[in-house]
Parts: C-alpha cells; structure tokens; sequence
C-alpha cells in the first residue's frame, strides 16, 4: 500500500510540473504579442482624382515597386484604392476618409489629390505622386523642402525647351499653339503660365481655353480651330480623361497633338514627350517603403523624375495631317508596333 501510494504521489508530482512547464509565462506571453504586433499587415491608401491610363499604370508601378520591396499586396500589405471620378468634392471626402482611418501611409496621385490629403492630415504619412509642380500647389517650398513634415513625394515637372523642341520637329511651321487644360488644376494653370512666358522667346504665340469638366473638352478644342497649328496637353487629369474628344476634333480639322505621356499617344495623340508612368510608380513605391520600413516623410527628400521618353504613333500622326519623320522615329517609340506594358 505504501509503494503504491508513493507511485501515485511521483505521478501527480509528474504531471503537475509537465502542465506547469508548458504554460507560457506572463513574459514570454507578451513577447508572442509582440511578434504578432510586428507581423501585422501594413496599411496603404491610394487614391487619385480620376481614372485614365496613365494614372492607372502608376498606380500599378506603385504596387509593382512595393512587391519588389517586400510588401505583397493580399499577403502582408493591404491596400485601399479609391477614385474621386474627377468629381472635386468626392476627392475632399476621400481624403477625409482616409485621414481617419489607421493607415501607415497615404499614396496620393495628382495634384487635387495630394492637396486634398495633405489638408486634412498632418500625421499619417503622405507621398504624393505624378505632380507636375509641387510648388505652385503648394506641397513643397522653393528650396524643396515640404511644407508638412508628414508629406514628401515625387514629381514630374518637365523641362519646356525639349517640348518646345519637339513642336518644331513634329510640325516645322507651327506658330500658334493650342493649349486645353482645367483652371482647377494647379499644375495646369502653372503650366499655362510658363507656356506663355517661353514660347514667344521661340517665335510662337500660346492660344489657350478652359475646359473645367471633362465633358467640355471637345468643345473647347473646337473653339480653336482655325487659330491654331497644333494642339498641347500635359499632365492635365480632365483633358486626359477625354482624350478621346480632343483626338477626334484634331483627326477632323488636321491639327496635331503632342502630348507628354504614352497612353495619350497610344489613344490618338501623334506624339508625346514625359517619363514613363509605369516607371514612375515604381520609383514612387520606393519612397513609401521607406516610410513603411519606420523612416519619417521628413527624413525622405522629395524627388524629381525627369527621365524622358519619346512616343510617337505615325498612325495617329497621319491622321492628324502629318508625317513622322525618319529622325524622330529612330529615337522614339513607336507605340503602333510596341504594345503597351
């Protein structure tokens, strides 16, 4: 009796301790919190003022670049896109969406946009894209320096003189040079401003018009035929949106259009000048892996992306009541025999 109640005693005493040694101590709990803490997705917000090619295809570079720096959308990284539809009051209420909500970073693409966010948010982080003056829209200083510190970005001013140049090489006699664009962009307007202080320094004169809404970009371009040689847009969201309208007055009267973007070649323009969208949202996706790695917008100086690529499309060209010459085509991509990536 006495041996078998010692067994029982050593095998309680057992299994006392084998539970006991498998209970996580308080410590330890709290460091599997932790882990689990930092294991957590991470949380990026997307938006633009509207939805056309170009902005797209930087929205996909962006997500292409994070991938690559080790933020997999769907596996650690949760993203949130939304569009504003070109509707200016919707993009505000994004933007105020998006400053309450916990996210590590806010990808902002376009000027309305960036200026939308940067309004209603001085703590979540946001990296502003495809802004073609970040200074006139007030985001940076004239030292380059941001004006939030939770705000740094990348843009896209683009030089004139290699535009200008492009002008005379696309249409040699070209005098009198159309410009669509909406008065509610910042960088529009801008862009208008600069246009009229160089192009009479190449013998040119600039015959602007407003289009403030998409829809009024035919009629707009309409209103300019027979006062103009040639037709220009850059890095305008609402005459991008209506492309199409723009093409389809310039194939009626034969006016060429030189653009600074792919897509808007590929969908009627005869030409455009700018970097490349795709690539643009990778060396934005950079900057937001930065900050997603524990880096403050501060500490990331805003950017500046002036690697240009020339697209032509002898077939819109023709179109439009001109040829492509041999020189051009040699340092240009000809978007009619290159399919879009």
């Amino acid at each position: 009796m006495k041996l078998h109640h010692l067994s029982a005693l050593v095998l309680a005493t057992a299994i006392l301790f084998g539970c006991g040694g498998d209970k996580a101590s308080p410590v330890e709990s709290a460091k599997d919190a932790s882990t689990q803490t930092d294991k957590a997705p991470k949380s990026v917000a997307i938006s633009a003022i509207v939805e056309h090619p170009s902005l797209d295809d930087i929205r996909k570079g962006v997500v292409h670049g994070l991938g690559e720096a080790g933020y997999k959308d769907g596996e650690n990284l949760i993203i949130n896109f939304q569009s504003a539809q070109g509707n200016m009051a919707t993009a505000g209420q994004i933007a105020k969406q998006f400053a309450s909500e916990n996210h590590d970073a806010i990808v902002a693409i376009t000027t309305p946009t960036a200026q939308n966010i940067v309004a209603v948010t001085q703590n979540i982080p946001v990296i502003y894209t495809a802004v073609s003056d970040p200074v006139a829209a007030k985001l940076i200083n004239e030292q380059g320096v941001a004006n939030q510190p939770n705000v740094t970005g990348l843009s896209s001013e683009l030089p004139l003189e290699p535009q200008i140049e492009l002008f005379t090489k696309i249409k040699p006699n070209a005098k009198r040079i159309g410009y669509v664009y909406s008065s509610g962009e910042a960088n529009s307007v801008s862009l208008r401003e600069r246009l009229a202080v160089e192009l009479p320094k190449h013998g040119m004169t600039l015959v602007d018009v407003p289009a403030n809404r998409s829809s009024d970009v035919a009629n707009a371009t309409r209103s300019l035929v027979g006062k103009v040689d040639l037709l220009y847009t850059s890095m305008d969201n609402g005459v991008a949106s209506a492309m199409e309208a723009m093409v389809g007055v310039a194939n009626e009267i034969d006016v060429p259009i030189v653009t600074s973007d792919e897509f808007s070649v590929r969908r009627g323009a005869s030409a455009g000048l700018g970097v490349n969208d795709f690539d643009f949202g990778v060396t934005t996706a950079k900057m937001v892996a930065q900050i997603l790695d524990g880096a403050k917008p501060a500490d990331i100086k805003p950017q500046v992306m002036n690697t240009l690529t020339l697209y032509v499309s002898p077939k819109h060209a023709s179109e439009q009541g001109i040829a492509i010459s041999d020189e051009l085509l040699q340092n240009a991509v000809n978007v009619d025999s290159t399919p879009a990536k």
